[in-house]
């Protein structure tokens, strides 16, 4: 169940609740990690914008529904989702085990760009 603990600006979820969230549609998953590890194997759809570049590329995060945010473990997500809010967003996730546990889970995966 999505968490949201005082003092962060985003909701905590697990990879289950992201891939319902992800069925459902009307969402933007937003891959955190570095050009070499998305290329390995990430969420299919997602976009990839490094945690760091979260505010450099603003212009390509969705206003109009959530974001979910996710890396390898769920830290540089947590980072990349804090500049997020930091714009003013408000509908944001951190998916907690990244894509560790996406993976472990079985849920599919894309390789390359």
């Amino acid at each position: 169940m999505a968490e949201k603990r005082e003092g962060e600006p985003f909701y905590r979820i697990d990879v289950q609740e992201a891939k319902e969230m992800i069925d459902g549609g009307n969402v933007q998953v937003i891959d955190a990690r570095e050009p070499w590890e998305h290329a390995e194997g990430h969420v299919p759809g997602s976009l990839r914008i490094q945690h760091m570049a979260v505010l450099l590329q603003a212009d390509k995060l969705a206003t109009d529904r959530p974001i979910l945010f996710i890396c390898k473990s769920g830290q540089r997500s947590a980072v990349a989702a804090e500049f997020a809010a930091s714009l003013g967003l408000e509908d944001l996730y951190n998916v907690e085990g990244g894509h560790q546990a996406w993976e472990a889970a079985g849920y599919p995966m894309e390789l390359g760009d």
